[in-house]
């Protein structure tokens, strides 16, 4: 169906005839007709159809006609053709509009600045304000809050402080564009607590900029603070929007709240959004995160179309489920049926998979396909680093330490802490005494590898080097990240320490970990002393075992639900061998789902078996 805009110029009708996304013709051939009789209400009628259409060809030949025609186009009309050329993606002859106008005001800098910021070009975005500002026209708020895109990085960082600086003098620090686009620099820069004080000074507040700093929250790993935080705005009246809830569900996967992930899922379904594919994507990540994979697998399988995003959320969900016969499963599905080409990221999935379902010959063959560049994606210091943990989890410690030496790569500490790791759990003391110190020169203040270290001294006995490396984490005043465990119940996080006695019914904590410890002795459980690091007697190192975090918010969960009901527990740290023990009789004895989520992976355990197959 066409549609037709008239437009009469000295009555002369100019009829712009639209099939499609591109109007005819005629209208051009009629402008060249009328000639010099051409002015301003022409132009203007003209240049709004090409930017709505991006139309570049049309655009370009009513330029063109100002030009032969010697019309020389005021201000507003010189904008609109900036506007023109930026909307067409030829920033070059936008630039070029911008110098040769005469006369410039801060509508035309800023369409300019603004061009630059979307596009990435940062350092033209910023020089070019500068050179605005140097000829005395005087920015307004769209300039700044366009402008605060650029300042990405490190260095941006300090630039956009001197921008908060010029915007506070002006005072437009609470104007709503601008506040938002300064907490959303201060987010993106790691700089939450700068970010929530804007915050806080804005007199009104929008979906962006309350959706901005949930985003910065749950993106610094601030999960508890991004909730309050939406908990907070919800009782205020704030209106979320899909990018609001995808922000929050990524905090609720960090913090595995099952049942607020559920509630904050009906929310979108009575708001009844349209299927986005980035909140889709988060309802994926989330429930793969908090333990329920089928219910990923259903909003995954019912998507009406997927991205690269999409796919690697459920490879890396199975991966950290420790289901690598899926991974394997779901990658050859996306190989064969999907237009989407895997990235690194998913190879990078598909590695960690094999490592933790215990494929490591498969996951070996993925890599020699990828250095052959069979599958069109290079391997990375990443990719290489998923080899020597898959190689040094399946207890193939020399070889992962010959891989490395063979890198084209420099290792990273993280490459080395994944092969002290794998030293310390199968024992190989010589290659972990020398990793072990090579992590100290590399990062003196990371307090897990003084940690690692002296674990694998003290499961050889050798408790003079373990003296000696907490004397060196003493003289370097590093701090050990203490464990915690957190449960989820009626949607409340109760969080323990080892050894806590702060719970509010920590009396009944207590006790009923003696109850259990009882009990399961008598099913055959013997406590594993060699996962207490300590020189104490047999007795003492019972009694550490038994203040563990993970078994404080296992009789917890077991006192607080009732029969039948599956008991989720998460850790920051990874979970000792005799947790894991305890975890799989307290199933199989009470009859109960333990779903354990700890630094590196999922353990399902149902009836006494643990989906991890005790291997991780």
């Amino acid at each position: 169906m066409e549609s037709f805009v008239v437009l009469r110029v000295k009555n002369i009708p100019i009829s712009l005839a639209s099939r499609g996304n591109r109007f005819g013709i005629e209208a051009l051939l009629e402008m060249a007709a009328i000639g010099l009789e051409m002015k301003f209400d022409g132009y203007y009628t003209l240049l709004n159809e090409c930017i709505n259409r991006r139309a570049f060809r049309e655009g370009q030949r009513v330029h063109a006609h100002m030009i032969k025609t010697c019309y020389l186009p005021p201000m507003h009309l010189g904008t609109r053709l900036i506007v023109f050329y930026n909307n067409c993606d030829r920033l070059g002859d936008a630039r070029r509009m911008l110098d040769e106008i005469p006369e410039r005001n801060v509508v035309s800098w800023t369409a300019m600045v603004s061009a630059y910021s979307k596009r990435g070009y940062a350092s033209e975005a910023l020089n070019l304000f500068l050179q605005m500002f140097r000829s005395g026209t005087e920015p307004n708020e769209f300039t700044f809050a366009t402008l605060l895109t650029s300042c990405t990085g490190t260095s941006g960082l300090d630039l956009g402080r001197q921008i908060h600086s010029l915007i506070i003098r002006r005072n437009f620090e609470s104007h709503i564009f601008v506040g938002s686009s300064l907490l959303d620099m201060y987010a993106k820069a790691g700089r939450i607590y700068e970010a929530r004080r804007v915050f806080d000074c804005l007199p009104e507040r929008d979906v962006v900029s309350c959706t901005a700093i949930i985003s910065g929250y749950a993106q610094l790993g601030l999960d508890e603070e991004a909730l309050e935080l939406f908990r907070q705005l919800q009782r205020e009246g704030m209106i979320s929007n899909y990018v609001t809830y995808a922000s929050v569900l990524t905090a609720l996967s960090g913090l595995a709240a099952l049942d607020l992930g559920r509630q904050v899922h009906n929310h979108v379904l009575r708001r009844e959004l349209p299927s986005y594919v980035v909140l889709l994507n988060s309802l994926i990540d989330m429930y793969s995160k908090c333990g329920n994979l089928s219910y990923s697998r259903r909003i995954f399988d019912s998507m009406p179309e997927r991205t690269v995003i999409s796919w690697n959320a459920m490879l890396v969900g199975y991966s950290k489920h420790g289901m690598g016969k899926e991974v394997v499963k779901l990658f050859k599905l996306m190989k064969e049926e999907s237009k989407v080409r895997p990235d690194s990221v998913t190879f990078l999935a598909v590695l960690s998979g094999c490592s933790h379902g215990g494929m490591e010959d498969r996951g070996l063959e993925y890599f020699y396909e990828m250095e052959k560049g069979e599958n069109g994606i290079e391997p990375e210091l990443e990719h290489y680093g998923c080899v020597v943990d898959l190689l040094g989890r399946a207890g193939r410690v020399e070889e992962a330490f010959e891989f490395i030496k063979k890198m084209h790569f420099e290792p990273t500490a993280a490459i080395w802490g994944s092969l002290l790791g794998a030293c310390r759990v199968h024992s190989n003391i010589d290659i972990g005494e020398f990793v072990g110190f090579r992590l100290l020169q590399i990062e003196p203040e990371n307090a897990g590898n003084y940690v690692i270290l002296s674990n694998l001294y003290a499961s050889a006995g050798r408790w003079e080097d373990v003296r000696t490396v907490r004397e060196l984490m003493l003289e370097k005043a590093v701090i050990k990240e203490p464990g915690r465990s957190w449960i989820e119940l009626d949607q409340i996080l109760h969080t323990f320490h080892a050894s806590d006695r702060s719970h509010p019914r920590r009396e009944e904590v207590s006790a009923k970990v003696k109850e259990l410890s009882i009990k399961l002795k008598e099913a055959g459980y013997v406590p594993d002393l060699g996962c207490v690091l300590y020189d104490v007697d047999e007795e003492q190192k019972e009694k550490i075992l038994l203040g563990h975090s993970e078994k404080l918010a296992l009789a917890f969960g077991l006192i607080a639900t009732a029969e039948g009901v599956p008991v989720r527990v998460i850790k920051n740290l990874r979970i000792c061998v005799d947790c894991h023990n305890f975890a799989k009789l307290i199933s199989e004895i009470y009859r109960r789902e333990v779903s354990l989520r700890d630094k590196n992976r999922f353990h399902h355990i149902v009836g006494g078996i643990c989906s991890c197959g005790d291997y991780w």
